[in-house]
Order: structure tokens, then sequence, then C-alpha cells
């Protein structure tokens, strides 16, 4: 029996209900900046809009699905029922609190500061209230996890953690710890000058800080994803998970790789020394060899469904893959976003190549086809292939699935493609309005209507995604399957303790951490020149 049926499904209810609001914004920013439409002669409404799009993607949105999932994979991984399911529902309801606090707050126009929220803008202090609540819920998930996986072990003693479960907390200790640099930020930094305690803000520390979370916390949003290609993909498609080993070493090295990279994001801050910030130049290179490392296994996996079906020769078992099947399609869509999201963020990473891109529409194309694109297709896969548990329902119309894929996937590419082009010519993000009129900004407005037509498809895309999720109780199923994840090809009897356990690479993720960002930390904070007067946004 699914004792946290109902837990999983809010969370996955909310998470997708916000999404759709939320894209639904975006389509529209995407208009109002085109050549299709009038400027709404407010740019305060076009930022207030961005705010939200992006407070809900980057943080609602992969929060509750993270936090859903995890409960699930909990029960259905370990076989047992989960442990604390009322602090579970407790931290449900801190995230809804904090997610409506914020959303009222920015829907008035008092948090127009983007999700990033860089001093010296300063939005109502309701807002990091409501952000802040949204974190503590999470926080709760990554205690419910830990302590379920210890409950496990108790009953289990020396055991391998099923890799669904190993991934799953592993991705909760990496939130656990990144999700610390914008506390710390918003409870040192921030609240003190939006509460009116301080009229000035060290801008310089506080960057810093968020720097902390901010490229760690795209891994964070990607563990579900992972999950799903190790866990999920070769079983719904009819094969076997070539190495369980190569899926436990990929979630360890994002433990130990993603924290202290961050810095590669303020290469053009002038407050932090060059040194530091070629060091995690070099170190968010090392971040590619876990991704490698998957790409590698999965493609392995497939291969394998490939031969089960009858493939042969060296690419024969390509025509043999269930093509047919929204699985195969949606790994397949979601491994090409990542290979083209992928070759941007080398040229991001670079100290020296980052200066052509820097703070351009690149930027937004790049991790729009990270996340909006290879991970958030495979937020709907889990979705879908859970739904039946979740609700009692019959499986679900591969057809519309299969449609909804495509869409996504087409939409994005049309969407994203354009960026990278006008970004390498210079056009500038976050900007509420272009004069397409200019001479020299005239030859580029065809990009900008081609990116919202493609926003519009994907717009299109959600709405569809959750038709078939809202309709799916409608047809009833007589007997639901048992859940079950993917079989390895060749099983193990016995897992190393380093792979088994989580002690040694969560004290290398803490340590590389205070060596990459102690100094960085430290000088700004006894640097005077960093303070800058705080600009508030919308009235106190």
């Amino acid at each position: 029996m699914f004792h946290a049926r109902k837990l999983v499904l809010a969370h996955f209810g909310v998470a997708f209900v916000a999404f759709l609001g939320a894209l639904a914004l975006g389509a529209w920013q995407m208009y109002i900046r085109s050549p299709l439409a009038t400027w709404v002669n407010n740019p305060e409404h076009y930022y207030r809009s961005v705010t939200a799009h992006g407070t809900v993607m980057a943080y609602v949105l992969p929060t509750l699905v993270a936090m859903g999932f995890g409960y699930a994979i909990s029960e259905l991984a370990l076989k047992r029922p989960l442990v604390g399911v009322r602090w579970a529902w407790a931290g449900f309801w801190l995230v809804i609190a904090g997610t409506m606090m914020a959303a009222v707050t920015m829907a008035l126009g008092k948090a127009s500061v983007l999700y990033t929220f860089y001093p010296p803008m300063i939005a109502s202090p309701f807002y990091y209230f409501g952000v802040v609540l949204v974190v503590v819920g999470s926080w709760v998930w990554v205690a419910l996890m830990s302590i379920n996986l210890h409950a496990w072990r108790k009953e289990q003693p020396g055991e391998s953690v099923p890799l669904a479960m190993f991934g799953n907390v592993a991705g909760a200790y990496l939130w656990a710890w990144t999700s610390l640099g914008a506390a710390l930020e918003v409870l040192i930094l921030i609240l003190p000058a939006s509460l009116g305690l301080t009229d000035t803000i060290n801008a310089g520390l506080a960057r810093v800080f968020f720097s902390w979370t901010l490229h760690a916390i795209v891994y964070f949003w990607l563990m579900p994803a992972y999950i799903a290609f190790y866990t999920i993909v070769p079983r719904a498609i009819g094969g076997r998970l070539y190495s369980d080993t190569m899926g436990r070493v990929a979630f360890v090295l994002f433990l130990v790789f993603s924290m202290p990279i961050g810095i590669h994001h303020l290469f053009a801050d002038p407050q932090v020394g060059a040194g530091f910030k070629f060091v995690h130049a070099a170190m968010t290179a090392m971040v590619s060899v876990p991704t490698l490392l998957t790409v590698f296994t999965i493609v392995a996996s497939v291969e394998i469904a490939g031969r089960l079906r009858g493939g042969q020769g060296l690419f024969g078992w390509v025509k043999a893959l269930p093509w047919d099947n929204p699985w195969m399609l949606a790994v397949t869509f979601s491994f090409v976003m990542l290979g083209f999201g992928g070759a941007g963020g080398i040229i991001n990473m670079s100290y020296q190549l980052n200066e052509t891109v820097h703070n351009t529409q690149w930027v937004t194309g790049h991790f729009h086809l990270i996340f909006a694109g290879a991970i958030v297709l495979m937020y709907f896969m889990v979705a879908y292939d859970l739904w039946p548990q979740l609700t009692g329902c019959a499986p679900l119309s591969a057809t519309l699935i299969k449609w909804q894929v495509w869409t996504w996937f087409v939409g994005m590419m049309v969407l994203s493609m354009p960026w990278h082009l006008v970004g390498l010519l210079g056009m500038p993000r976050r900007m509420a309005y272009y004069d397409y009129t200019h001479p020299d900004i005239q030859p580029q407005a065809w990009t900008v209507t081609v990116s919202a037509l493609g926003g519009f498809v994907l717009l299109a895309s959600g709405i569809l995604l959750v038709y078939i999720l809202a309709t799916a109780h409608k047809r009833r199923a007589a007997v639901v399957q048992p859940y079950g994840f993917s079989r390895t090809t060749h099983p193990t009897t016995h897992t190393p303790a380093l792979l088994n356990r989580f002690g040694l690479w969560v004290a290398m993720m803490i340590g590389l951490t205070l060596v990459n960002y102690g100094y960085p930390i430290f000088q700004l904070a006894v640097l005077k020149e960093a303070s800058v007067p705080v600009i508030p946004i919308g009235s106190r």
C-alpha cells in the first residue's frame, strides 16, 4: 500500500499548477518584448512578471517536485511506510505559505528584484520571508529523507541502499548545503536592509553568498531527472541499467563538485580576486564528469534495450528501440537539449570566453535548455510514471504524452536557439524593451519573434500536461500494477561502503566549499568599500 500517496499527489499538483501560471507569464514576457506587440509603457510590470516567473521556476517547481518524488522513492524503493508523515505535511504547508506570501508581495509590485535578488535592489521583507519559508519547508524534507534512510538501515544492516534512494538522499544533502548560501545572504544582509534597520548593504558579500547557491542549485534541480535516467528509463523502455555502480559514482561526484564553482557567475565583479575566479572556473569543468558518466551509462542501457528487442550489428540496436514509447522520446530529447546547453555552458565557465556572452541572451538560452528543457521534461515523465500509483488511474494515453513531449522539445528549441545567436551579437538579457526601429537592432527583430512563437508552443505543451494529469482519473484501473525501478544487467550482492554511505562525500563537499569560499567571504566581510546604499523596490 502506498501510504504517502496523498502527500506526493499534493506536492506534484501544486508544483504543476504553479508551473503553468509561471509558464503563461514567460510567454507573455516574450510576446511583449517582440515586434508583435505594442509596449505596455510600464517596465515595472515586465520585471514584476520576470520575478514571479523566475521564483516559481527556480524555487517552487523543483523544490516541490524533488520533495514529492523523494517521498515516493522513500516508500517505493525502501518498501516501508514513510516515517514522519505529519512532519512531511508540515513542510509542505510551509512551502505553500511561503509561496503565497512571496506571490502576493510580487503581485503588489513590492518585489520586482528577479529571482536572483542581487543587492542593492531590496524588496519588501515579506518576499524574503516567503522565500525563507519555502527553504525551511524543504529542510524538513531533507531531515525526513535522512531519517527514513537511517530507519531502513537499522532494519537492513549491511544491505545496499537502493540506487533511487541513494540518489534521492544525495540530492537532499546537496540542497541542505547549497541553500545555506542564499539563507545566509537573506538573514544576515538582506532582511536587515529590507526591514529598514540599515541604509547600506555589502553588495559584494551578498553576491558571493548567493553564488554559493546560484550554480549548485542547478544540480539540486537535476537530481530528480538523473534519478529518473538511472532508475526509471531502462525499465520503461524494456531494458536493463548498464551499471548501478556508475550511478552511485555520478551522485557522489555531484555532491563533491557542485558546490565550489559558483564564483564563475561573478567573473565581471571587481570585488572578487582573479585567482579565485580562475579556481572556480577550473572546478566548474570537473562537474561535467558525472554528467558524462551518466550519458555513457544511459546510452549503454538504451543499447541493451535495443539489443534485447533484436537489434543486430553496430547500430542496428538504434532502429530496434521503442521509438513509439514516450520515455524513449523523452530521454532522447532531454539528452539533445542537455548537449546543446552543456556546450553553451563551456563558454560560460571559461574565464576568458565568458566576457563575450556575459549578461547577454546567450546565458538565458543556456539555462533554459539545461533546466527548462532537459530537466523539466523529465519532471513531466516522472509525474506520468507515478500517476497511476497516486490516483489509481489506468496507464495514461501514450499518444497524448508523445504530443506533449514533442511540443515541449520543439518549443524549447525554437525559444532558446535564437537567444544564443543574438547573445553572440551582444543583445542584453533582462531588458524590458527593444526599439526595433533602430538600424542596429532591426535585423535581430525576427529572432525575438521566433522566440515568442516558441514560448507559445511551450505554453500549449504545458496546458496539455496539466490536462493529461487532471483528466487521468476518468479512466480507472481495475488493478494498479506494483511499482518497480530498473534492474541492473549484472546485479551485485555487495556495494562498496564508499558508494553506500555519504560521510566522506559530505565532508569533501563541505571542505571544498570552505576552501573555495572562505577567503573571498572573509575578505569582502571586512571591505568597507563593498557597502553601497540600499535601493528599495516598492514601498515598505
